[in-house]
């Protein structure tokens, strides 16, 4: 049971804000380490991706798993609680980062997404891949 009236809890997640993430951060470094230099969280540009190179047009986005829909068939049953919120919520996370993509896409844009895991894992691949589009375009 929640402890908060809907409209404090409202308030609450208004609040929250997923910028300047651990994976956000260890990303970053790792690029700019890299010679690969982003402009982070830019909201001109459709979708506020995490780092953007508007030059290049090259979007990247750091998605959590539970909030993006990882493996959404299986993860959807760990859902206990408020499931009639969640699940329709990351559900339109999904659909959302879909229609980012292909608006993105239509504009010209190069666009990369790392699952959280796969950065903390295995950040130098995440840093290659994105060197591979820089380098292509």
């Amino acid at each position: 049971m929640d402890k908060l009236t809907p409209e404090q809890r409202h308030k609450n997640m208004v609040a929250v804000k997923g910028k300047g993430t651990k994976i956000e951060i260890l990303l970053g470094k790792s690029l700019w380490n890299a010679g690969l230099h982003f402009r982070k969280n830019n909201k001109t540009i459709f979708g506020h991706p995490d780092f953007s190179h508007k030059g290049k047009k090259i979007a990247i986005f750091c998605d959590g798993e539970m909030w993006h829909g990882k493996d959404w068939e299986k993860q959807q049953a760990d859902f206990k609680s408020n499931r009639e919120f969640w699940i329709p919520k990351i559900e339109r996370n999904i659909a959302r980062d879909k229609e980012v993509n292909a608006r993105l896409q239509a504009e010209g844009w190069a666009v990369i997404r790392f699952w959280e895991t796969d950065i903390k894992k295995n950040i130098t691949a995440c840093v290659e891949e994105v060197r591979k589009v820089y380098e292509a375009i």
